[in-house]
């Protein structure tokens, strides 16, 4: 093996800029079509099609990230002084968030390996409901299949954003709006907010990477928002063209995943995520309704701070549906701090006929 450095592959400006054209050009037809979470959703659909059509498409995290930054600040901004008294009444539904996560891991782990055909490394690291690029790092580094994770957790992502807006509408009635509300358009926006809530997005990623956080990108921007907004500094929100645009962004990013991946394994890792999906979706349901009554929390909130999507998708969601956005951000953000903290931990005390683990790790 060489010990020189790979060389970091640059992305060529040509690709970017066709996913980004692709993504806003599937957003608008679908905020036309006034469909919930258009700009997403849209995006996603239009990139995921693209993707497997062979385009020469591809979009770099560095994107995802400053947008998901976005996302942390606007997140940051719904909590209001009074969400200080609520914070106790969450103690139950966070309890019966690590449950859930625990108990539908290990069913999912066990759907993909016995019906999927997952190996076990891999069906571990791809059966927890969150935590995309951290368990696709570690699940490589213990030895399991670092593409399959990584195409499984996405195709999970793809599927519960596109399903998660007519669910809530069939089996809550709840109609979703077509994209987040809140915020002032970008010419009414004064300088000062805009400046103080990018300082927030700034030092609250570089102060979370520094303390090593999980989710980083969307963690320290939300706390520094938060902390402003709970001390009554500012009241300012980001404005919605830039909201639109992080939409846009987080989907593309989505759909980019599948560029250069075969239909063959595509359709078959669509099917396993399709199912562990399902598996997934039905028990935030069932933990959502029977928490209901121990909390007071409404159900639709429980539903969506459970749903197994990426903490800025499901969290975009909450924004558009106006539902308690702070309690969902919340939930999701104790979750990856569970999974990428615990996940590791359990790998290496569970038992080796269930993990697998007996096979010798890829030193490279």
């Amino acid at each position: 093996m060489s010990p020189r450095q790979p060389q970091k592959k640059t992305t060529p400006w040509h690709k970017i800029l066709l996913a980004l054209a692709v993504g806003a050009g599937g957003g608008w037809l679908a905020s036309l079509l006034a469909l919930p979470l258009a700009w997403m959703i849209g995006a996603m659909l239009a990139t995921t099609i693209a993707a497997l059509a062979g385009l020469p498409i591809a979009l770099p995290i560095l994107y995802r990230t400053a947008m998901v930054a976005v996302l942390g600040v606007m997140l940051g901004s719904g909590f209001a002084p009074e969400i200080l008294d609520r914070v106790g009444d969450w103690v139950v539904s966070l309890l019966g968030l690590i449950a859930y996560t625990l108990v539908a891991a290990a069913v999912v782990s066990v759907f993909l390996r016995r019906v999927a055909g997952y190996d076990p490394i891999t069906a571990y690291f791809s059966a927890s409901p969150g935590g995309l690029s951290e368990m696709m790092i570690i699940g490589g580094a213990m030895g399991g299949d670092e593409r399959i994770i990584s195409l499984t957790h996405t195709s999970r992502i793809l599927l519960v954003v596109l399903a998660l807006p007519f669910v809530l509408q069939w089996i809550f009635g709840f109609t979703p709006g077509p994209r987040p509300p809140g915020g002032i358009p970008l010419v009414e926006a004064e300088p000062f907010d805009m400046a103080v809530l990018t300082l927030c997005g700034v030092v609250g990623f570089f102060a979370a990477r520094l303390a090593r956080l999980p989710a980083a990108a969307i963690l320290g921007p939300m706390v520094a928002s938060a902390a402003i907004h709970l001390a009554g500094w500012s009241d300012a929100k980001p404005p919605t063209e830039l909201v639109a645009a992080a939409q846009v962004v987080v989907g593309t990013t989505i759909g980019c995943r599948f560029a250069g991946v075969a239909l063959k394994l595509v359709g078959r890792t669509l099917l396993a995520s399709l199912g562990s999906t399902i598996i997934l979706v039905g028990g935030c349901l069932l933990f959502a309704v029977m928490l209901h009554p121990l909390t007071g929390l409404p159900t639709i909130a429980l539903f969506l701070a459970y749903a197994p999507g990426g903490v800025a998708e499901m969290s975009l969601i909450a924004l558009a549906l106006s539902v308690d956005a702070a309690l969902v951000a919340t939930h999701h953000i104790v979750r990856i701090f569970f999974i990428v903290v615990f996940t590791p931990l359990l790998f290496r005390v569970l038992p080796s006929g269930l993990t697998g683990r007996s096979r010798t790790p890829d030193p490279g």
